[in-house]
């Protein structure tokens, strides 16, 4: 059979196994539910550390511990916020109003798994959907196609030893853009979680579906005159050197108030930050930014000191981030983009109002919707 076509078939046999599995589970009362999660969620701990190490072989993207965090995270904490919430039968009361209100499961969720966090989401995505009764098929990235796979392969075992009916949790195993699309838009998908890139999440906001999407962030964050100083270059360095950065809501650029800009920078390079700065800085420019305009997908998720080589300069192999001044924000500023990478680009401006007009314009280059952070002690 045609590749395109057997993806495709593929989708609609998941997704016809999907919601059978889940017409089941919909009669499943909240004690059910909670005792399948919870042995999920228990299986998810269990396996974080091998699923991180099997991410990190796979996609070349970030290190061992971040990415075991970030499934302890998305199993232990996720479960923790969502045990006690009530899913099934009749939620709230009002007889006064007359107004009762019930948990009922949407039906089949399309999930779509990025390559930076793949077995994270996977992990709360599963989780989440079947909280609410529902079933999941995963579209994974292609780059991430078995630690995704070995994920909800941890889980559905879990489940289904809990007694979950067999077919809730499905994992495509032939993943193109065909696939995903189709997933998307099949008749009896419910609901979508799309997290990746910015056409991926307009795809799934377009479809027609009720859709919950996660695009680019492109941070900005402002250093202003009355921060810490010292804390604000702290939590920069643990923010972009965990899991090498590529949470989509890490800082991508700093803007930093004039008359502490000096002392800001020396408390970086007590975090081992180094700047870079004449044909460095223009090396990593041209590293992170392909002639075409795209991103370097490359400079993904790897340690400074090794980008440094990759851009053709040295630093110390003990070096946390990679700060480099850039003049502009857009397509002519390399600098200025995400890239979900230990990098910063550096702005310099005079007092708070400069400062948020700049983080609005670094926002309005691929963050809009996202993230902003600011450091300072001044409330008003």
């Amino acid at each position: 059979m045609d590749a395109d076509l057997e993806a495709l078939q593929e989708v609609r046999d998941a997704v016809a196994r999907a919601q059978a599995a889940q017409q089941a589970f919909s009669g499943f009362d909240q004690a059910a539910v909670d005792r399948l999660c919870a042995a999920m969620a228990e299986a998810g701990v269990a396996a974080s550390a091998d699923l991180a190490r099997l991410a990190v072989e796979e996609t070349g993207f970030g290190h061992v511990d971040g990415k075991t965090l970030k499934n302890l995270f998305s199993t232990r904490n996720v479960w923790e916020s969502i045990r006690d919430e009530k899913t099934a039968g009749i939620l709230r009361r009002d007889d006064a109003q007359g107004v009762w209100e019930v948990g009922v499961p949407m039906g089949v969720v399309a999930a779509v798994i990025p390559v930076t966090n793949p077995t994270s989401t996977a992990l709360f995505k599963i989780l989440i959907s079947l909280k609410g009764r529902n079933a999941i098929v995963l579209s994974p990235h292609p780059r991430a196609l078995r630690c995704i796979a070995a994920a909800a392969e941890v889980l559905r075992k879990a489940a289904e030893a809990a007694g979950a009916p067999p077919g809730l949790i499905q994992c495509l195993g032939k993943p193109t853009l065909q696939a995903t699309e189709a997933l998307m838009r099949h008749p009896d998908t419910a609901v979508i979680l799309a997290t990746g890139g910015e056409g991926l999440v307009r795809a799934a906001y377009s479809s027609g579906k009720p859709a919950y999407g996660v695009g680019p962030g492109n941070v900005p964050v402002w250093v202003d005159r009355s921060a810490d100083l010292a804390l604000a270059a702290r939590c920069l360095v643990s923010s972009k050197t965990f899991d090498y950065g590529t949470i989509c809501a890490s800082e991508q650029a700093v803007v930093v108030d004039a008359p502490v800009k000096e002392a800001f920078l020396a408390e970086m390079k007590k975090a081992k930050a180094v700047l870079v700065e004449g044909e460095d800085r223009a090396k990593l420019a041209r590293l992170v930014q392909l002639p075409s305009g795209a991103l370097n997908t490359s400079v993904v998720g790897l340690p400074a000191a090794r980008l440094a080589k990759m851009a053709g300069f040295s630093v110390p192999e003990d070096t946390t981030v990679l700060l480099a001044e850039e003049g502009g924000v857009g397509r002519d500023f390399p600098l200025s983009r995400e890239i979900l990478a230990p990098i910063l680009a550096l702005y310099t401006a005079e007092g708070w109002e400069a400062g948020c007009e700049r983080c609005l314009s670094v926002l309005a280059y691929g963050g809009m919707g996202h993230t902003l952070g600011l450091h300072c002690r001044d409330e008003k």
